[in-house]
């Protein structure tokens, strides 16, 4: 199952609350969140820096689409 920006969102929708979050915390919020293996490595090639919402992970993360593809 492809990993996707909705799936990492949901993993992480307590953890920006308007303050510089890092990659380690980042880790940290999808683990405890529960967040499948995949999306934990996925969230490992972050780079080691701070974050203060969401949307300013997807640049780094490029290859990670929206929501999966509609099975047809």
């Amino acid at each position: 199952m492809t990993v996707t920006r909705v799936e990492i969102a949901t993993n992480l929708t307590q953890l920006f609350t308007g303050e510089l979050v890092t990659r380690a915390e980042v880790l940290a919020a999808a683990i405890h969140a529960g967040a499948r293996p995949e999306v934990v490595a996925t969230l490992q090639r972050l780079p080691d820096q701070r974050f203060s919402e969401l949307r300013e992970l997807w640049p780094a993360l490029p290859e990670v689409p929206i929501e999966s593809p509609a099975v047809q």
